[in-house]
């Protein structure tokens, strides 16, 4: 049984290039919103790009989590 290496280069270059981008944006787009520490939830979201079913579960308990209180800008 061979391993054909050239699927795996394609399938890490296809995680690298594009899933852990794309989940870091989706988690500090979500995370502006629900957190205060939206870069950490970002540096999370991209590290479980890697397994990108991992990544779909957090963004999805991201979303499911209330947003903070909206500030109107006047402390009093």
């Amino acid at each position: 049984m061979s391993i054909n290496v050239t699927l795996f280069g394609e399938f890490l270059v296809f995680i690298i290039v594009l899933c852990i981008p794309i989940f870091a944006v989706i988690s500090y787009k979500i995370g502006k919103r629900k957190s205060t520490m939206p870069g950490v939830l970002a540096f999370v979201g991209g590290c479980l790009a890697l397994f990108p079913l991992f990544a779909l579960i957090f963004i999805a308990v991201l979303a499911l989590k209330k947003d903070l209180p909206k500030s109107n800008g006047y402390t009093g």
